[in-house]
């Protein structure tokens, strides 16, 4: 993150967001808040290393910034002709037709569509535990259960246990893939195989927010199936390998049936003219999708030695986050951390306490790791 004062820092960030959003990754053993409070322990230092909410700090690309530029001229307008752009085109490139498509300002408006279609008193949301929870936590403010598989011990999704666990009774099932925060993936073939069977008796809503990531990500995806004509709901999200999170443009590509269902209960006409014609240019933009993601490996690689140089396991990741254990309060080790400049997500999952970094420049994760190094040592001195 480029040099900012602090006072800047924060009205910037809370002129975007209108304020942090507050996401929990929460089973019964689980606590993990997105930014909550953070601007009540923000470090008094000029230089501020934002390594919290999976942000792409490599763009947008030149293209989008061109075409957000050029659509400025045009914001007295309502953007159907951009809309509609960008529906030919998202559908061009995943080979459905414009009636399996639904847009939505980022993937939230789509996951909060989902849980109002199949959540309510008598629905039953099947997730694994601990995942990204903004649709499950939705649902359970309507009334809705939350059946929960915890992950093996490997971190991996128990898709058995939950193929099992799918009665008449479920009204969907979660998957996010690569999963949110532990950065694994389910491969291709399993998962598009637990997506045949399950979706022949209920819906599969599969969030791939991170899939560009991915080694091989149309290798992965489970669009596959919906051309199949399978019950399932895949959604994106231009906030991460696109770098859109405060321009908020996603999709997501269903039966024509299912997006009628999600469009009466979800986004009406609420990403700007600018904001679509950017993603469009950025859709196509092979190169610079490339390039965010050459970055990211290469910020990956420099925090997997820096783990392996202080003793420390981690999760090889498939996202620009890493998740690896401490041995410290997860509370205590995110405010020494931000005392020094840095924020990370920290959270506790049975009994252990984790970190999350986001991947951000270099000169950010080169503060992460001085910062990180002093922490532990702290840690160690004191035992």
């Amino acid at each position: 993150m480029t040099n900012v004062n602090r006072r800047n820092w924060l009205k910037s960030s809370l002129t975007m967001t209108a304020g942090l959003m507050t996401m929990g990754y929460a089973g019964a053993s689980t606590k993990f808040e997105e930014g909550s409070h953070i601007e009540s322990i923000l470090p008094k230092k000029d230089r501020y290393a934002r390594l919290t909410s999976n942000e792409n700090p490599f763009g947008p690309s030149a293209s989008a910034k061109k075409a957000l530029k050029a659509a400025i001229d045009d914001s007295f307008l309502y953007p159907r002709e951009y809309r509609q752009t960008l529906m030919s085109l998202i559908a061009k490139e995943e080979g459905v037709t414009e009636d399996h498509i639904l847009l939505g300002a980022g993937s939230s408006e789509l996951l909060h569509a989902a849980a109002r279609v199949y959540g309510g008193a008598n629905g039953k949301v099947l997730s694994a535990d601990p995942t990204y929870t903004s649709l499950v936590r939705s649902a359970e403010m309507m009334g809705s259960e939350w059946v929960k598989i915890p992950l093996d011990k490997q971190f991996d999704h128990d898709l058995s246990t939950m193929e099992y666990k799918v009665k008449p009774d479920i009204s969907l099932v979660y998957l996010v893939n690569p999963n949110n925060p532990t950065g694994k993936i389910m491969t291709g073939d399993e998962i598009i195989s637990f997506c045949d069977t399950v979706s022949a008796k209920v819906p599969v809503f599969v969030d791939e927010a991170y899939w560009d990531y991915m080694e091989n990500p149309k290798g992965s995806t489970t669009t596959a199936c919906i051309k199949k004509g399978a019950n399932v709901i895949v959604a994106r999200t231009f906030s991460k390998v696109h770098a859109f999170a405060g321009l908020r443009v996603g999709y997501c590509i269903a039966q024509p049936e299912v997006i009628k269902k999600l469009a009466k209960e979800g986004p009406r006409n609420t990403l700007s003219g600018p904001s679509m014609s950017a993603a469009t240019a950025s859709l196509v933009d092979y190169e610079f999708i490339k390039y965010s993601v050459k970055m990211n490996n290469e910020g990956k690689k420099f925090v997997y030695d820096v783990l392996e140089k202080t003793g420390h396991d981690y999760l090889p990741s498939h996202t620009n986050f890493i998740l690896f254990p401490i041995a410290m309060e997860s509370e205590d080790f995110k405010k020494k951390m931000l005392a020094k400049g840095v924020g990370i997500k920290s959270m506790n999952v049975a009994g252990q306490d984790y970190c999350r970094v986001s991947m951000g420049k270099m000169e950010d994760l080169e503060m992460f790791a001085d910062a990180f190094k002093q922490v532990i040592s702290t840690k160690i001195n004191q035992s």
